[in-house]
């Protein structure tokens, strides 16, 4: 989502607005959780005041995310409210931390903006409700396997046998 700044002047004092589907399928490849992610809606508005561009957009989407139980697919959606803000001056010095980006060139692109924060919304881990999503789980792996526990008959310690037909015996006697 590129917006050459030529085209922010023109708008004035007035924001210009945009709305547009945006592909970010390099997530997929990053080292993180997101397996699948299909192009995210983002709508929003640019201002110009001096040298600063201020840029207030949403962004909406879907990703899937890995069951943090059963590995299996879990859809997450998302929505995302950011606030970016861009200097144009030559003069912006970039190492004083702030949270304004510089401008290299005479074109903004913001999509690594929103491959950002896409990445700041992904959760630490999603579980999946489904019934199905167990069934279709992994039982068994290289070097483990899935054991689910049996409830266990009480079984009378032998030695203790005698005794237990005796308390039995008494409690028919009352």
């Amino acid at each position: 989502m590129k917006f050459p700044l030529q085209k922010i002047k023109q708008a004035g004092q007035e924001p210009l607005e945009f709305e547009e589907d945006v592909n970010v399928q390099e997530l997929e490849e990053m080292n993180n959780d997101i397996r699948r992610i299909p192009p995210v809606h983002v709508k929003g508005q640019a201002v110009m005041q001096g040298e600063e561009i201020t840029f207030q957009f949403t962004i909406d989407g879907e990703m899937i995310l890995p069951c943090a139980r059963t590995l299996v697919d879990v859809e997450y959606p998302f929505h995302v409210e950011a606030l970016e803000v861009f200097s144009s001056s030559p003069f912006y010095n970039e190492e004083d931390e702030s949270e304004i980006h510089p401008v290299n060139g005479e074109v903004l692109d913001l999509t690594p903006y929103i491959k950002e924060n896409i990445l700041l919304e992904v959760p630490f881990r999603v579980f999946s409700d489904k019934q199905e999503a167990y069934e279709k789980a992994p039982q068994e792996g290289q070097g483990w396997q899935l054991l689910t526990e049996q409830p266990e008959e009480k079984k009378v310690d032998p030695r203790m046998a005698k005794l237990q037909s005796l308390l039995n015996d008494d409690q028919k006697e009352e």
